[in-house]
């Protein structure tokens, strides 16, 4: 149901009444829409336009289908006469047709712009630009709402993006008439010599085609507006996409221009504010060759490239000669080169085309939105895609070769720009009685007016909505794309203000996805075998049984004269040195597998405790078995007799006591002044495969600050220890004595703890990355010494006692052994030579008694027949 006022429905009457009773020329008939076009009768709805007659003072609204514009009156209203106003004009809806202005008069002014368009050079940006600044003008100058007094009038010169050439050429506009009201420069490097010169001579300055970041400065360049955005545009772009890929290392290569270094300055600060480091910052001024090396010699992954068109060529023919592209690697463009600009011949370079679309596959372009996606009619009445037609076949159809097409649309948006800013400036002028016309190089009103209209600017252009912020730049959107199979394909946009990321989700990658920002590194812990670690303290704990019966076997018959010539208290503290070794097995297999790592430390201590009073035990009291046999049994003859005297067991007890408390000491100051915790060691490895990652082993061991210094401490004492214990066996391996009757079984097991000690101590170092072999070395030297030294030193003593009894005498042994090396030849000798003395005193004194014929003796010296 459509819902009528009251004013609606007294107006239906009112116009009925009026037909019957009314004279016709009171009111005027409906009269036919133009073609493709319609009329909006305002305050009627639908159903209430029946009537053939609309009363006088009603107003008509022409309308037209699709994207035509009304030419002509666009309004029509009912006079008393019962006509329509401006029935001469007629009124047609035309797709690609402006208003008209008609032909100028000889009061119209005409107001000069100076330019300068780069027809060649490092960017020929005026091919495409000149072409799209003209089209502006003649729409422009066909207007009539826009400056009907005036028209504007392009003089122009090719700077070749060349500013020593845009002196010259600055030189010839300003001191050449006739008065240029504005300065239009494109090329950054010549924009900087413009725009820092025009403000002596109050002239503004609009660049259509300068990315410089320095241009943002008002302090130097005060009159300066663009329509090219600056190129720090582009680095919250690429900031947003490394972020997004999860890259926090990048690397950058530059050529050596202000705009270029200005640019990578804004970005290093920006990636630094993101947590992102740029591990690399190469940089060239005609050569890129080094600088490539450089980035494949310092492992690059990802690379932003800022240089222009024909030093993006040099570069990445470095590139595939270093092969720095493929799936790790990741290029950063501008875009605004031509979309074929790799396939240009160049003959300052000598790689082919097709070895130029191999490198650049992949890499990603940030580009300044330059033409309007959406469709939308602005300021000029053209939509984006209708000026691109009309640009197109200005151009015959050459876009792809044609330097500039892609800013195209920025010159003409600039046109526009200085037009819509100069007719804003009309009427404030006239109200000050001044005029456009006036303006000369000493008048700083009428800049101002131009400046302060432009500064205000803001319509729909082609190539987007147009605005300036403070510094005069435009701001705009940053259109994302990538090279895909030799053609760029769009991925997104970025609008900066907002912070808002619009992704299709097309991009494609030569690998599985995007690469890393440099070789990952997978970090693992390490742990130790349990099979392993099962197996070799089963025969640890077999190795502390056997301590047990040893240590129990000594005790029970230390009585014995065979034991307690063995010194048995001595055995008995090897005995407990030997399973405090074997103990200490068990926490040196224990890792983050069994305990929490705040537990560590405490497993750190019972390894080192363990093994260092152990070592002091087992080892000290057989070393101190060889010193003293050493000491008493080595010396000259006729100390023999003396020395054996002092051999008493308290002197072997503190020897040992001796050895103990360096250990316990040094131990003790070792765990207050640096004590062990736990640390992670790594040695990173290759995988397998072609993976671009390494992986990093955490193994946990135990350390402390300066272990080395405390090792080498510890291994110099222990090491010293081991090597004179050697050299005492060696010396007493032909000693015999009665008091020690082992020492040449406690020699072989020096010789054994010895050598092992001296061949784990060093691999155990080289092996700490090899968790497995590591443990498996060390406690296997520790259970293999052990068992030699429990073997050697007690099975011989349980094997006598067993075969021949304790009960036995010693002089049943001695008869039964013979002369076994056990039985001291030595002191039968003595024994022998003492007998055989005194039975020569006594036949002495016997002769003595036969000589003087006592009669006692007599019977005696019958018998010795003296």
């Amino acid at each position: 149901m459509v819902r009528t006022t009251t004013e609606q429905v007294l107006f239906g009457w009112w116009v009925i009444l009026s037909t019957a009773v009314t004279p016709t020329w009171w009111c005027c008939a409906i009269i036919r829409p133009p073609r493709d076009g319609g009329i909006r009768y305002r305050g009627l709805t639908q159903e209430q336009v029946l009537v053939q007659v609309l009363p006088v003072d009603y107003e008509i609204e022409y309308i037209c289908r699709g994207n035509r514009v009304i030419v002509g009156p666009k309004v029509r209203k009912c006079l008393p006469n019962g006509t329509w106003t401006d029935l001469s004009h007629r009124s047609k809806c035309c797709k690609f047709c402006l208003p008209s202005r008609p032909p100028l008069s000889l009061s119209n002014k005409k107001l000069y712009i100076g330019a300068l368009f780069p027809m060649s050079g490092g960017w020929p940006g005026g091919q495409a630009c000149l072409p799209s600044a003209q089209m502006a003008l003649d729409l422009v100058n066909k207007r009539t709402d826009i400056l009907p007094d005036y028209e504007l009038e392009l003089i122009y010169h090719d700077s070749k993006c060349d500013p020593g050439e845009a002196t010259k050429l600055l030189y010839d506009l300003l001191y050449t008439e006739p008065i240029k009201i504005v300065l239009m420069p494109g090329c950054s490097s010549v924009s900087t010599l413009v725009a820092e010169a025009a403000r002596m001579w109050n002239l503004i300055v609009l660049s259509y085609g300068s990315s410089s970041p320095a241009l943002s400065n008002r302090q130097r360049f005060p009159t300066f507006f663009r329509t090219h955005p600056s190129a720090t545009l582009h680095n919250p772009t690429r900031v947003q996409l490394f972020q997004k890929w999860n890259w926090t290392k990048i690397a950058t290569i530059q050529q050596t221009t202000e705009v270029f270094t200005s640019t990578l300055d804004d970005l290093e600060q920006r990636v630094k504010e993101a947590n992102i480091e740029i591990s690399v910052r190469q940089s060239f001024l005609t050569d890129p060759a080094v600088a490539v090396k450089n980035l494949k010699r310092q492992d690059a992954r990802i690379i932003v490239g800022l240089f222009y068109e024909t030093e993006a060529r040099k570069v990445f023919c470095e590139v595939y000669k270093e092969k720095l592209y493929g799936k790790k690697y990741v290029w950063f463009l501008i875009g605004w080169y031509a979309d074929n600009w790799f396939k240009i011949n160049d003959t300052s370079i000598n790689c082919t085309v097709e070895q130029m679309t191999e490198a650049v596959e992949g890499h990603v372009t940030t580009e300044i939105v330059m033409l309007n996606p959406e469709t939308v009619r602005g300021a000029s009445n053209l939509t984006s895609q209708e000026f691109v037609i009309q640009l197109t076949s200005k151009l015959g159809g050459r876009t792809q070769e044609t330097g500039g097409f892609q800013e195209a649309p920025l010159a003409y948006d600039a046109v526009w720009a200085l037009a819509l800013a100069l007719n804003k400036t009309v009427e404030p002028l006239k109200a000050k009685g001044r005029r456009l016309e006036d303006f000369n190089y000493n008048n700083k009103d009428i800049t101002a007016e131009i400046y302060r209209a432009l500064n205000t600017s803001s319509f729909e252009g082609v190539s987007g909505h147009v605005v300036f912020d403070a510094q005069g730049s435009r701001m705009a959107w940053t259109l994302i794309e990538q090279l895909q199979g030799g053609s760029y394909k769009k991925i997104g946009y970025y609008d900066m203000t907002k912070g808002n990321l619009s992704w299709y989700g097309n991009d494609k990658w030569i690998g599985p996805g995007p690469p890393a920002d440099q070789t990952r590194v997978t970090r693992k812990f390490r742990f130790l075998s349990q099979k392993l670690f099962v197996s070799v303290s089963f025969f640890a704990g077999l190795g502390i049984l056997l301590g047990i019966v040893c240590l129990t076997f000594n005790i029970y018959n230390s009585n014995v004269r065979y034991i307690q010539n063995s010194q048995p208290y001595l055995n008995n503290m090897t005995a407990v040195g030997c399973m405090m070794a074997l103990a200490a097995v068990f926490p040196l297999g224990i890792d983050g597998q069994h305990v929490h790592r705040s537990q560590f430390p405490v497993v750190c201590q019972f390894r080192l405790w363990l093994l260092g009073l152990g070592f002091s035990l087992a080892y000290g009291s057989m070393f101190t078995k060889i010193w003293w046999v050493h000491t008493v049994f080595t010396k000259k003859d006729e100390k023999k007799d003396k020395r054996k005297q002092h051999l008493e067991p308290w002197k072997l007890y503190a020897t040992v006591g001796v050895l103990l408390a360096i250990d316990v000491l040094s131990l003790m100051i070792w765990q207050i002044v640096d004590p062990l915790h736990i640390t992670e060691e790594f040695t990173r490895e290759v995988p397998k495969g072609d993976v671009d990652e390494l992986i990093e082993p955490l193994l946990e061991h135990c350390s402390s600050t300066k272990m080395n210094t405390w090792l080498g401490v510890v291994y110099g004492y222990k090491g010293l220890l081991l090597l004179l214990g050697i050299f005492l066996a060696y010396e007493t391996k032909s000693v015999s004595t009665e008091k020690i009757n082992d020492h040449r079984a406690v020699g072989m097991a020096i010789y054994n703890v010895a050598v092992l000690c001296m061949i784990t101590a060093p691999v155990t170092m080289i092996l700490s990355s090899k968790q497995d072999a590591s443990f498996a070395f060390a406690s296997l030297a520790i259970v293999f010494s052990v068992y030699i030294t429990l073997v050697v030193l007690f099975v011989p003593k349980m094997r006598r006692l067993i075969t021949r009894g304790e009960w036995q005498s010693d002089q049943q042994e001695t008869m039964k052994t013979g002369s076994s090396t056990n039985n001291n030849d030595e002191e039968k000798s003595r024994q022998l030579e003492r007998e055989n003395k005194e039975l020569q005193k006594i036949i002495q004194e016997v002769r003595c008694l036969c000589g003087l014929h006592h009669s006692f003796a007599l019977p005696l010296c019958g018998i010795l027949n003296l």
